[in-house]
């Protein structure tokens, strides 16, 4: 088990390291740290909550809303129809991962189904789980409908991954996946993908 207590002094270092780090590294934009929230709307909140709650454990943190406006304020800061109404949002944490910000809309021509992947804007959440069986045995038993059956890959720089695909009780795209041992990419650099069993590397 990692012991997450740091002194003071050792704190700071780690941070004025993972500072220069960003500096001497990035291009991009200035001070980025990393993903805060992926944000989604969802036909019911209530409906949505119970699932990422009781289903997949994770934890309520606050609520706002409802939000809407009498001029072009929300086509100009959202990107939606003037006259829609952000009905509720929560947010939500999910162990070691980007927090979910989940969305409720009413709004004129609104579209009520799931993006399939292969759409221009399909998308799904992927879970990290430690046993890809018993979360699949687990998800059944909560009669959530699984897509197939877990698939190991055997080569190439995803080798020691294996994955399933799940659908929420609304119909969003959702995965597991699991590979304790590593991925084959990590023998041919130094570099990693974020792990949430690992966040600190």
């Amino acid at each position: 088990m990692t012991n997450s207590m740091v002194e003071p002094s050792r704190a700071m270092d780690r941070n004025e390291a993972d500072s220069a780090m960003i500096a001497a590294e990035s291009s991009g934009m200035p001070g980025m740290r990393g993903t805060d929230h992926i944000g989604f709307t969802v036909p019911s909140l209530d409906e949505a909550i119970a699932f990422f709650v009781d289903v997949i454990g994770c934890e309520p943190i606050y609520e706002l809303g409802p939000f809407h406006s009498t001029d072009d304020w929300m086509h100009t800061h959202l990107n939606v129809d003037p006259s829609a109404v952000m009905r509720r949002l929560r947010f939500l944490r999910c162990a070691h991962g980007s927090n979910f910000e989940v969305f409720e809309y009413e709004a004129p021509g609104q579209r009520l189904e799931q993006p399939k992947n292969s759409d221009v804007g399909g998308h799904h959440l992927a879970f990290y789980v430690d046993d890809i069986d018993a979360a699949v045995a687990y998800l059944k038993s909560k009669g959530v409908r699984i897509q197939g059956e877990p698939t190991l890959r055997a080569a190439g720089p995803s080798a020691g991954q294996t994955w399933v695909y799940f659908l929420a009780p609304w119909g969003m795209q959702m995965e597991l996946v699991s590979y304790p041992k590593g991925k084959g990419y990590e023998k041919d650099t130094d570099r990693r993908l974020w792990h949430p069993a690992f966040p600190e590397r």
